[in-house]
């Protein structure tokens, strides 16, 4: 977590970091939910039939059309990665997925999905690798740090 924060400042990105117990569920979240200022998100790491990678950002309460889902990214029959893919790609642990995990993809091999109900939300909540902390950041500046990391994204409608 701690060259995330590096990374966050050199970036120029700002942002705001909660402490606190450990978050594993939805349900967890909508527990503390108040105490925060922001949007949280669920973030699935996925992988389709061919192998590619994708890491889907959305509204934490969103209910989400799989089928949907994979015709706006172009792709057939979509399920999680292995607990094995994630520590092998990201460098996460299942608990952990975030859009920060891309700074460990040196061969940008995932593509970041974003709900388009994320687009121009001022605080987004998302754990910064580990389950213990939530770090707030703007949505463009998820964009600048997606962007940093060299990794493809995409914005869809599901």
């Amino acid at each position: 977590m701690k060259q995330l924060e590096i990374l966050l400042k050199e970036l120029n990105i700002e942002h705001d970091k909660y402490e606190h117990e450990a978050l594993h569920t939805i349900e967890d979240v909508k527990k503390c939910e108040k105490t925060f200022d922001g949007l949280f998100c669920k973030n699935m790491f996925l992988k389709d039939k061919k192998g590619e990678y994708f890491l889907f950002c959305t509204p934490a309460e969103k209910a989400i059309n799989q089928n949907t889902l994979q015709k706006q990214i172009g792709s057939k029959r979509l399920s999680f990665a292995s607990a094995d893919r994630l520590k092998e790609v990201l460098d996460l642990t299942p608990g952990s997925v975030c859009p920060f995990g891309i700074m460990n993809d040196d061969n940008n091999l995932v593509k970041v999905v974003i709900d388009c109900e994320l687009i121009g939300q001022e605080k987004i909540l998302f754990h910064p690798m580990i389950n213990t902390s939530t770090i707030s950041i703007s949505y463009d500046d998820l964009i600048k740090f997606i962007t940093h990391c060299g990794n493809e994204h995409m914005v869809v409608e599901v």
